[in-house]
């Protein structure tokens, strides 16, 4: 199962609000009228729609996000190129525990009319998973078995599938966030990258409401 959890955060809307305002030696406050999680000023969220609406991103890069990740090696090689992004992965060349692998009962058949992607759900869905469930279970004894046997586990993981699930923190700025959440987010992405990323980008909702609809948005 993938799983995402949120780890901590840095800085919010007023963070970046400060960040544009100190170019002209200014700075704002949180609107005082409100005593829980008070809004921002008028002019204060004018400003942020007006930095996304004109890509001036600097001043987003000021508060960040840092979640734990976990999904299956497959999603994690995809994630894995946004480069700005900071991201610490679990290392099988000093980890030998059980591995533990990703199944599914709906298995999506071959896109029509594209190279890549997929399209609709398999009727045999449910047989192909114990299938696959029991190629997992064979693995998993030969893998445990090499390890048993003294063998290294950094080479002892090279007979574990792309299945097999990984971990990583994985943190960055709300303008590199947002720029991974806008690529993964829409309809064509793989089905279980966009999963990451739809969780992580309902979370940023609640951390930054003000910047994040408006990078999202923009």
């Amino acid at each position: 199962m993938i799983e995402i959890t949120y780890i901590d955060h840095m800085g919010s809307d007023l963070s970046v609000v400060n960040a544009a305002r100190v170019s002209f030696g200014k700075k704002s406050e949180w609107n005082p009228k409100y005593r829980d999680e008070p809004p921002l000023y008028e002019k204060d969220e004018k400003l942020i729609k007006y930095l996304a609406k004109h890509k001036h991103m600097s001043p987003f890069g000021h508060a960040f996000a840092s979640f734990h990740v976990k999904a299956p090696i497959f999603v994690a090689r995809q994630l894995v190129k946004h480069k700005f992004l900071r991201w610490n992965e679990i290392s099988r060349r000093y980890v030998d525990d059980e591995p533990e692998f990703y199944n599914t009962t709906e298995w999506r058949g071959k896109s029509a009319d594209k190279k890549q992607g997929s399209d609709g759900v398999l009727a045999n869905g449910f047989d192909l998973g114990i299938l696959v469930d029991q190629e997992a279970r064979d693995t998993l004894l030969l893998y445990t078995g090499l390890i048993k046997q003294g063998i290294a586990p950094e080479m002892a993981r090279m007979v574990l599938p792309q299945s097999t699930m990984t971990e990583w923190y994985w943190s960055g700025s709300l303008d590199a966030l947002a720029d991974m959440c806008n690529l993964r987010c829409t309809p064509d992405t793989q089905y279980e990258s966009r999963v990451v990323a739809s969780r992580i980008s309902n979370k940023m909702y609640d951390l930054f409401p003000v910047s994040w609809k408006e990078l999202r948005n923009g």
